[in-house]
């Protein structure tokens, strides 16, 4: 912005006393920056008197289509300070009637609090400036004292046709009170289920909640999941109106608690201009009615409010503030603008940063700050300008952050520091305030991930896409190394976890291999073993055999006896054994002889040698004399 227009911009602000930044440059803008023409546009002929010599009771709702404050989308409505209200004949709520200021006094635990609203606002608006007063949730708030006792959190202060002056007594259920004093932190660890039926998508979500998040919470969290903007949900079931108010104090049915979500329709309205004083009330009266054509535009179904903060004060959950943070940014310039990455700073790093050299994408971090002049221009005319919006989408990830409170910027501050070191912090502490709103644009490079370069808001359409599109070519040549580094090292890691395969299959079979030796070799030892020990427990069992038939076998007769028969032996290796038995004897003693010798007739014939017969195979019970062998005879040993 231009010296000129800064100077213009703060006599605008001087003389007319309005501090909301988008409405003064709303008006600028409108009268093409001829000062004069601002001020009589935003203080019409009719009215241009001192803030002192105004009505302080009356205020009006300035509906103006949304292109003068955001560039395009839906129209916002614009609250205009009580300081330059008209007068009460030309003073129209956005319901067509005119708009009264009410005085509330509030009695509670005998203190009297004073409270002022406009009576265009809803008894659930009511409620919650007693919060702000008394920190009592508008849930537990039993307001007694109407004269005609309101329906609901939704009624219009107006339709109960109060007078000016109001006397109501606060009071809290005693089950309630106990829960605040006493069993809150308890039940706040609780956890419900939700089951929300989402009527756009014909499908039923079941969620469960701690006890301690607020209707609000929660209404933001399912906002992707019914893909419903916050503002635009419409919600069946819920038992009070107050979003601030816990689900440990909702009331809420258990085990699960049934509710409905859907799209809310939005009313069209003719949007009412200050009309001259001489206006008829048939002007009047024409000017609220609803119509069709080309004159016809949205307004939201809520009062007279200024802008929320894109992130409000002293945010805690850093998700729960960039989810705020998109919502909000929509309200203010609408749908189309980059796709914000609703989640915290270190992980939309590690989304784009932090992933293997293919996947990674630039990050484009936008830092917003609404005491800056350039903001409402970088936002409208830059950062929601298509051919910037697309290209942002198409190669970055964009995330997003309100410095506009110092606790938020300190948070922001701490999370640059922890994911990208101090210097990134101090890069940023380092923009100045004129500067801003920025985009700080991040990249890895090297295994290394830091700031490339700061786009600060002073800059043109033409200008922010050339320092993107550098970016981008940057990070598209260092991408397409590391791309060829990485392929070249995992085709290394690919021979070298074949190779160490192709070892390990060799080792293990070198390895079965001795595995199979061992075995065998531990067999045939059993082998052996075994066998030594059969030959050991046979050579017992013979030894056995031959003491038995040694101590069995009858004596040797004496050479002088009559009826003996010499019997030769002749032996496999070649000698000789001789032994004299009595004819009388059987087979088996001559057998059982060679036994107790060592030539068991298991493995030993017996040959006669004429004739030849194998005495083994005769009955053992025939003598020596049947079987002819005396007076001597010569035996041969052969084995089997």
């Amino acid at each position: 912005m231009s010296e000129n227009k800064e100077e213009i911009l703060a006599n605008f602000q001087a003389c007319t006393d309005i501090d909301d930044l988008g409405i003064a440059l709303d008006h600028l803008e409108q009268s093409k920056w001829n000062l004069l023409e601002a001020i009589q546009r935003a203080m019409p002929q009719d009215s241009q008197t001192l803030p002192s010599e105004q009505s302080p009771d009356v205020e009006i709702i300035d509906v103006r289509p949304a292109a003068a404050v955001n560039g395009g989308g839906i129209g916002v409505p614009v609250t205009i300070s009580p300081d330059f209200a008209q007068t009460p004949s030309t003073s129209f709520s956005k319901y067509g009637a005119s708009t009264r200021l009410l005085l509330f006094d509030i009695h509670y635990l005998d203190n009297m609090i004073r409270l002022q609203i406009s009576d265009d606002n809803r008894v659930g608006d009511l409620k919650v400036l007693i919060f702000s007063k008394t920190q009592i949730p508008s849930c537990q708030q039993i307001l007694g004292g109407w004269e005609k006792e309101p329906s609901s959190d939704s009624v219009l202060l107006s339709s109960l046709n109060l007078p000016r002056e109001n006397l109501l007594f606060l009071t809290i259920p005693e089950q309630n009170n106990l829960s605040v004093n006493s069993s809150s932190n308890d039940s706040l660890p609780q956890k419900y289920w939700l089951v929300i039926y989402d009527e756009k998508k014909n499908k039923e979500h079941r969620l469960q909640f701690l006890g301690s998040k607020t209707i609000g919470e929660v209404k933001a969290e399912v906002r992707n999941l019914v893909d419903i903007p916050v503002r635009s949900q419409h919600w069946t079931g819920w038992p009070t109106d107050d979003d601030r108010c816990t689900l440990a104090r909702a009331s809420l049915n258990l085990p699960e608690h049934r509710l409905k979500v859907r799209q809310q329709k939005r009313e069209f309205k003719r949007v009412i201009e200050p009309m001259d004083s001489d206006s008829s009330v048939e002007e009047f009266e024409d000017a609220s009615e609803s119509f069709t054509g080309e004159d016809e535009m949205f307004v939201e179904e809520i009062g007279s409010r200024k802008l929320q903060p894109l992130i409000p004060d002293g945010v805690e959950d850093e998700t729960a503030g960039c989810i705020h943070f998109n919502d909000e940014f929509t309200n203010r310039y609408g749908d189309l603008h980059p796709e914000f990455f609703p989640g915290t700073l270190e992980d939309a790093i590690k989304e784009s940063c932090l992933k293997p050299a293919r996947e990674r994408r630039l990050l484009a971090v936008y830092l917003h700050h609404d005491g800056s002049v350039l903001s409402n221009v970088f936002c409208t005319e830059l950062l929601c300008f298509e051919s910037v919006m697309q290209y942002l989408n198409s190669n970055f990830l964009v995330w997003g952050w309100d410095l506009t409170f110092d606790s938020n910027k300190t948070k922001f501050l701490t999370s640059m520091s922890k994911s990208l070191g101090n210097m990134a912090a101090v890069t940023v502490r380092s923009i100045d305030l004129e500067r801003l709103p920025a985009l700080i644009i991040i990249m890895r490079m090297r295994s290394n991930t830091e700031i490339f370069s700061v786009i600060n808001g002073n800059i043109g359409v033409s200008e922010l896409l050339t320092s993107l599109i550098q970016a981008v070519d940057v990070f598209s040549d260092q991408q397409r190394l590391e791309v060829q580094e990485e392929d070249e090292r995992a085709a290394r890691e690919m021979i070298k976890i074949e190779q160490d395969q192709a070892y390990q299959a060799s080792l293990e079979i070198d390895q079965a291999k001795e595995e199979a030796k061992k075995q065998q070799i531990m067999m045939e030892t059993q082998e052996k073993r075994r066998i030594e020990e059969e030959k050991q427990q046979e050579e017992a069992r013979k030894e056995a055999e031959r003491r038995l038939l040694e101590s069995q076998l009858p004596d040797e007769p004496d050479e002088s006896c009559e009826g003996i028969s010499k019997i030769r032996f002749r032996l496999p290796s070649g000698d000789f054994l001789e032994r004299r038995f009595s004819i009388l004897n059987s087979l088996q003693v001559v057998l059982h002889y060679l036994v107790v010798k060592g030539y068991h007739t298991e493995n030993y014939k017996v040959i006669s040698s004429w004739p030849r017969r194998d005495l083994t195979t005769f009955d053992v019970h025939s003598t020596i004399k049947e079987l002819k062998l005396y007076p001597q005879e010569t035996l041969i040993l052969e084995e089997r």
